[in-house]
């Protein structure tokens, strides 16, 4: 498994690089390369641009982070330390809508580092992934459970929720604008180029699509989620109902 390590800051021998400017730490680590992430893109990102925007030779990085895919899992779980969950909530509907808002609000502070948040933890078994990109699985079973809902449903739930946010954020921060100097919203999402024949529905929701508005997209999409678990899911033991 690839691993941001704790190590003394500074050069090879340990003492402080001349040209230093930040102590070597791993918050300091992953805070920087988080913000080349989103001021330029994870290409962007490699030990010699984030050891210059640190202030240290970039050879020094290697002590805390192994190589770049370390650095990314490092920057996957420092951003999903970010997301709240309270497992002692008593109305699980509501503390999993206030989880998909707080996700989406972390999507799109970091948009460039979504695919991260989406796919890299998909790529590692589940035992050997950043213990950080697990606590919020952790942290909605205990929510769920405490809610009498079984172990393997709860795990469902979660499974439905993130499955549905992953879906939502990544369609939010892609770019849909073609042309924006158009005056209509088929030129604009460059629409005209699918034959109307073809397509005269998807066409003829230029406007709506245009109209995006990933607030009231999540509301609505969790509304469904949450309305279908209630039908299709019940807790082991009745609870008490709180409103939605």
């Amino acid at each position: 498994m690839n691993t941001i390590r704790a190590g003394p800051p500074g050069g090879p021998d340990g003492h402080p690089a001349g040209r230093s400017i930040h102590p070597l730490t791993r918050a300091v680590i992953l805070a920087a390369a988080l913000d080349i992430i989103d001021r330029e893109s994870v290409e962007r990102l490699s030990m010699r641009h984030l050891g210059n925007r640190l202030g240290h030779d970039p050879a020094a990085l290697y002590r805390h982070a192994t190589n770049k895919a370390a650095l990314l899992d490092g920057v996957t779980e420092f951003v999903f330390e970010q997301l709240t969950v309270d497992s002692t909530d008593p109305d699980w509907r509501r503390q999993l809508r206030l989880v998909a808002r707080d996700f989406r609000r972390l999507a799109i502070a970091h948009p460039h580092a979504v695919p991260l948040l989406v796919t890299r933890s998909l790529a590692t078994p589940l035992g050997l992934r950043p213990p950080g990109t697990l606590r919020p699985l952790e942290h909605i079973l205990d929510l769920l459970t405490r809610a009498d809902f079984s172990g393997g449903d709860a795990l469902h739930i979660y499974r439905a929720l993130f499955g549905f946010l992953y879906g939502h954020v990544l369609n939010e921060v892609q770019e849909i604008v073609e042309r924006p100097e158009e005056t209509t919203d088929l030129l604009r999402l460059g629409l005209h180029h699918l034959p109307l024949t073809e397509f005269p529905l998807l066409r003829g929701l230029a406007s709506q699509l245009a109209g995006y508005d990933g607030v009231t997209e999540l509301e609505r999409g969790l509304d469904t989620l949450l309305a279908g678990l209630d039908i299709t899911l019940a807790p082991a033991t009745p609870r008490r109902m709180y409103p939605g």
